[in-house]
């Protein structure tokens, strides 16, 4: 099973930067343990929102050509908790992009409160240094992750039309 983070992009400027959302409900198993009495989305898991925003926007900059995988979270402050029925906005910037990995940095906001800022770096991983080498197929952009960029496109299009 495949958790995916984000419920959408708001925002995408291929090579640049991403914007995407995530709805946080208690119908959201983790939320009933992370705490009993006071639900509140796991820092962790923030993160791999943020993951997995900023690195569908590394993939997406290089034509999903490698499997882009988070190798380091370099900074990840938090300043306040998320709960259930709060919307999240994540904000997210490529600061460097090369062919063996990214860097970027992004915020987390609900509504025009900041809750997180994080730094991640990312590693294409068929160009790595240390010579091993990945099954052909991209097992990191599955039809998933796809289907949340192409849901962004349709959208966007839709609004374009005269």
């Amino acid at each position: 099973m495949r958790w995916i983070w984000i419920d959408k992009f708001l925002e995408f400027n291929s090579g640049k930067s991403a914007v995407s959302l995530k709805n946080v409900t208690l119908a959201e198993e983790h939320l009933h343990d992370h705490f009993p009495g006071f639900p509140v989305m796991p820092e962790c898991l923030m993160i791999e929102a943020m993951a997995q925003t900023a690195g569908i926007l590394c993939g997406e900059a290089r034509n999903f050509e490698e499997k882009v995988i988070l190798a380091k979270i370099r900074k990840a402050v938090f300043f306040h908790f998320v709960r259930p029925g709060d919307t999240i906005i994540l904000h997210a910037e490529i600061e460097s992009i090369a062919p063996e990995a990214a860097s970027t940095v992004g915020k987390i906001m609900r509504g025009e409160t900041l809750i997180a800022e994080i730094s991640l770096m990312f590693s294409h991983i068929d160009n790595n240094i240390s010579g091993l080498e990945f099954p052909e197929e991209n097992f990191v952009f599955t039809d998933m992750f796809n289907s949340l960029l192409t849901g962004f496109v349709d959208e966007k299009s839709k609004t374009e039309q005269p």
